[in-house]
């Protein structure tokens, strides 16, 4: 971790979503006024599980470290610092940190009353250990 340098805090382990991770992730408020933003940071080989953003989307700022994003049915995606992930709300989806690097995000939720996110199963090691 000490070479690991991002520009947002660091947060406290996201104990509270664990069970929605494979590996440890770390979760720091920016923001809950006007549009609710968070750093969200993933140790080496920790990604979230697939999950759909009902009613907005998401958004998610790449800025520190090596990840991937993935919607179903398509090629993951890797992410690096700068990359911006523009997630339609419905649409079943996963980020996460490479195997061998530290990644981190600010992730933007798009306001709209009522909106939900749905938590599905997790990716598999198989799934993951396919990308470069």
């Amino acid at each position: 971790m000490s070479e690991f340098k991002q520009p947002f805090p660091l947060g406290q382990k996201n104990d509270a979503y664990a069970e929605y991770f494979t590996g440890q992730s770390y979760l720091a408020v920016l923001t809950l006024e006007g549009v609710p933003s968070f750093n969200v940071t993933f140790e080496p080989g920790c990604r979230n599980n697939w999950h759909v953003h009902n009613g907005g989307g998401q958004i998610l700022f790449c800025t520190a470290g090596t990840g991937w994003y993935q919607e179903e049915g398509k090629p993951a995606q890797k992410l690096n610092p700068g990359d911006t992930v523009n997630i339609p709300a419905g649409v079943n989806h996963w980020h996460g940190a490479a195997k061998d690097s530290w990644f981190a995000h600010i992730a933007l939720s798009i306001p709209v009353e009522g909106s939900t996110t749905e938590w599905n199963g997790p990716v598999t090691d198989e799934e993951y250990n396919k990308l470069d």
